[in-house]
C-alpha cells in the first residue's frame, strides 16, 4: 500500500516537473513574441540572410546554427582576412554580464566563439562592424558559454554600452537602436563610412529552434572625449 502511494506520488512530482519544464521553455517563446510585437515593430533596414542560396532549399530545421557556414552567404572566409594580423579580439556588455567574450573575424564555430561577419568594418574603422552570436532559452542563459552567450540581448535598450578591445585599442560603442528582420531581408550589413558602428545579430525568439527571425543591435562609437566627460560627471 505505501509502496504504491510512494509510486503515485513519483509519477504526479514528475507529471508536474515535466509541465514546470515545458512551460520554462515556451513561455519565453511567447513572452517574446508579445513583447517584440510593439518593441520592434518600426520598420527599419534589413539584413541579408544568414542562410546562404545553397543551403536555402533545404530544411532549415536540419541545420546547424552553430556553424558559420550555414548564416553567411558563401561560407565564413574571405580573402580580406586571410592575411589580417589579427584574428580574435573580445567584446564585452556590462549590462549582459558579458565579459572579454571571443570574437573570431571570418571564424566558423559559434559554439567556440562570436562571429565577425567577413567584409564587415573593423572596430574603430569608419563602417559596420557585424558580430554574430548564438542564442538559446533565457533561463539556460550563461555569458561564458557560447551557444547561450546572445540569448538576452534583447533586453538591451538605447543608450547601454558595448565595450570592445581590437589590437590593443578599446572602444566603446553606445546602442542606437533595436530592430527584427526577415533571414531573407537584405542591407543591414551596408557599409556607412560616416562613423564607426557596431552590428549585434542573432536568431530570434531566444529558443526557438525554426530560428524565425533576426534581432539587430546597432551602435555607435562613443568618441573618447565624450567618454571621459561621462566618467568625471
Amino acid at each position: 500500500m505505501k509502496r504504491s502511494l510512494v509510486l503515485k506520488i513519483s509519477a504526479i512530482v514528475s507529471a508536474l516537473s515535466g509541465i514546470v519544464i515545458l512551460l520554462g521553455v515556451l513561455y519565453p517563446i511567447i513572452s517574446y513574441n508579445s513583447y517584440s510585437t510593439y518593441r520592434f515593430s518600426a520598420k527599419k533596414p534589413s539584413l541579408i540572410s544568414p542562410i546562404s542560396e545553397k543551403v536555402k532549399a533545404a530544411e532549415t530545421s536540419q541545420l546547424d546554427y552553430t556553424r558559420a557556414s550555414n548564416w553567411f552567404p558563401g561560407g565564413a572566409a574571405t580573402s580580406e582576412f586571410n592575411s589580417s594580423k589579427v584574428k580574435h579580439y573580445t567584446l564585452s556588455i556590462p549590462k549582459l554580464d558579458i565579459e572579454n567574450a571571443v570574437v573570431s573575424i571570418g571564424g566558423e564555430d559559434l559554439a567556440e566563439s562570436l562571429i565577425q561577419y567577413p567584409g564587415t568594418a573593423l572596430p574603430g574603422k569608419n563602417g559596420n562592424t557585424t558580430v554574430f552570436g548564438h542564442s538559446i532559452a533565457p533561463i539556460f542563459y550563461n555569458p561564458k558559454n557560447y551557444l547561450a552567450i546572445f540569448s538576452t540581448l534583447p533586453t538591451l535598450k538605447k543608450g547601454d554600452e558595448v565595450d570592445i578591445a581590437y589590437d590593443g585599442v578599446s572602444f566603446k560603442y553606445r546602442v542606437e537602436s533595436m530592430f527584427e528582420v526577415l533571414p531573407g531581408d537584405i542591407q543591414v550589413l551596408e557599409q556607412n563610412v560616416s562613423d564607426s558602428f557596431l552590428t549585434l545579430v542573432t536568431c530570434v525568439p531566444p529558443g526557438d529552434p525554426r530560428k524565425p527571425q533576426r534581432l539587430i543591435v546597432r551602435a555607435r562609437v562613443v568618441p573618447p572625449e565624450s567618454s571621459n566627460a561621462n566618467i568625471g560627471n
